[in-house]
């Protein structure tokens, strides 16, 4: 049965829908959590056939045949036509560790991993054996890039990434300013790297904590955020609203459930009284 399909498509779009609210609930405590939405598409066969809204019924006695013209309908469906993440600002809360670190604006913290560079907005650092500044996954937390007045004609060698990393050490008085410069016992030793973007829906999620910018062009040249010590930025879920829209979601996957068994009800009945013939 053609009809199945469009049930189907709706099913498969809602079970998306549902791991991606799940998922935001299960990550409402985490810190810097920027939840996610979907966008879906339907795609409708009486638009591209170009039917007209008001459908003309036949005007004559009804044959049983006049009951199967669907006009298309048949082979309509809905699918997730993609994802996007809402960056809206997480609240800050107050902690008083001095090496947790929250941002207020669209700035992301510049880090270190495995797959290379990756921007990140969960501030719950810590330190290594060495003393260097890490998040909570053992990555190098990047100070700012200095480029330095180069003479005409002379070619600087910029540091690597790997070479960027904030060394405190394990002693000492710890302030870092609204700006992200690092200051021990009075004296600046460094300054964070703080990230904005001129198209943030360009960035590409990676894990619950991390984002991927695949062009550097896309990096503003200049970051109004602040960044607050002793302060957490939390995820910007609402639990409450999110198990709201989860609950609707599962129910209105439960209907379509119904109306696919409906329909693989009728194709067994059908066969049934056929064989009898």
């Amino acid at each position: 049965m053609k009809e199945l399909w469009v049930p189907l498509s709706g099913a498969l779009a809602q079970q998306r829908n549902v791991e991606t609210i799940a998922n935001n609930v299960a990550n409402a405590n985490t810190a810097g959590f920027k939840k996610d939405l979907l966008t879906f598409k339907e795609h409708l066969t009486q638009f591209e056939k170009g039917y007209s809204e008001d459908i003309n019924l036949p005007h004559k006695e009804w044959a049983p045949e006049d009951f199967y013209k669907s006009y298309g309908a048949e082979h309509g469906f809905v699918k997730v036509d993609g994802s996007y993440t809402n960056f809206e600002q997480g609240q800050l809360v107050p902690t008083g560790a001095p090496l947790d670190l929250a941002i207020n604006g669209k700035g992301f913290f510049e880090v270190l991993t495995p797959n290379g560079i990756r921007y990140t907005r969960r501030g719950t650092f810590s330190l290594d054996g060495e003393g260097f500044l890490k998040t909570n996954d053992g990555y190098l937390v990047l100070s700012k890039l200095e480029i330095p007045e180069s003479n005409e004609g002379s070619s600087q060698i910029l540091p690597q990434p790997n070479e960027r990393g904030i060394n405190i050490g394990q002693d000492g008085k710890l302030v870092i300013n609204n700006q992200g410069e690092v200051f021990k016992n009075g004296q600046k030793i460094s300054e964070l790297s703080i990230k904005e973007f001129k198209d943030i829906q360009a960035l590409k999620k990676e894990g619950n904590s991390f984002f991927i910018n695949d062009d550097n062009d896309n990096i503003s040249t200049q970051a109004n955020s602040l960044v607050y010590q002793g302060h957490v930025e939390q995820s910007n879920v609402n639990a409450v609203q999110e198990m709201t829209n989860l609950i609707r979601a599962n129910r209105h996957f439960e209907s379509i459930q119904k109306a696919i068994k409906t329909y693989d009800s009728m194709a067994g009945r059908s066969l049934t009284e056929l064989s009898k013939f």
